[in-house]
C-alpha cells in the first residue's frame, strides 16, 4: 500500500496529526480513532455526499453530522474510513488519475458482478473484490 498517497486522501499530516509509514501507524490511527475532519477531507477528496458516505460506514449520517471537527469516530468506523481511503489511494495510483478512478469506482462493473465498486467498499469482504480487481488492472489482466 501506498501510505503517503492514503494521507493525502485523509487530509495530510497536519490533520491526521501522524505520518503513515505502515501497517503498525495504520492500527494506531484506528485505535485512536478518525476524527470528523478526516472524514470531511475523504468525503471531499473522493467527491460523493456525505448521505453516501454513511451508507457504507457503521454510523448515521446524523451521528456524523453531529459530530465536531475534531472529535474521534470509534475504531470500528475508522477502520472502515481508512480501508476506503486506502482503496481511494490504491485506485489513483493505478489509474494515475484522480477522475478516471473517480469514474471507475462509481459505475456498474463486470468484474464485480454488475455493483458499483464504491458500493462493494460498505463491507470487508467487498472491498476485498475491489483491491482484487485493482490489482488485476494493475497488472493488465482482464476480467
Amino acid at each position: 500500500m501506498e501510505y503517503s498517497g492514503l494521507t493525502k486522501v485523509l487530509g495530510g499530516e497536519k490533520v491526521l496529526r501522524k505520518k503513515i509509514r505502515n501497517q503498525m501507524d495504520l492500527i494506531e490511527l484506528s485505535n485512536l480513532g478518525i476524527t470528523k475532519d478526516a472524514l470531511e477531507h475523504l468525503v471531499n477528496y473522493i467527491s460523493i455526499p456525505l448521505s453516501q458516505i454513511a451508507n457504507l460506514l457503521p454510523i448515521t449520517k446524523r451521528t456524523i453530522e453531529r459530530y465536531p471537527r475534531k472529535k474521534h469516530f470509534n475504531r470500528i468506523v475508522s477502520e472502515q474510513i481508512i480501508q476506503i481511503a486506502g482503496i481511494t489511494a490504491k485506485g489513483v495510483e493505478i489509474f494515475g488519475d484522480k477522475e478516471g478512478f473517480l469514474n471507475w469506482l462509481n459505475r456498474p462493473s463486470k468484474a464485480l458482478a454488475g455493483k458499483t465498486p464504491i458500493s462493494l467498499t460498505a463491507s470487508r469482504f467487498g472491498a476485498e473484490m475491489v483491491l482484487d480487481e485493482l490489482g488485476r488492472m494493475e497488472y493488465g489482466v482482464i476480467s
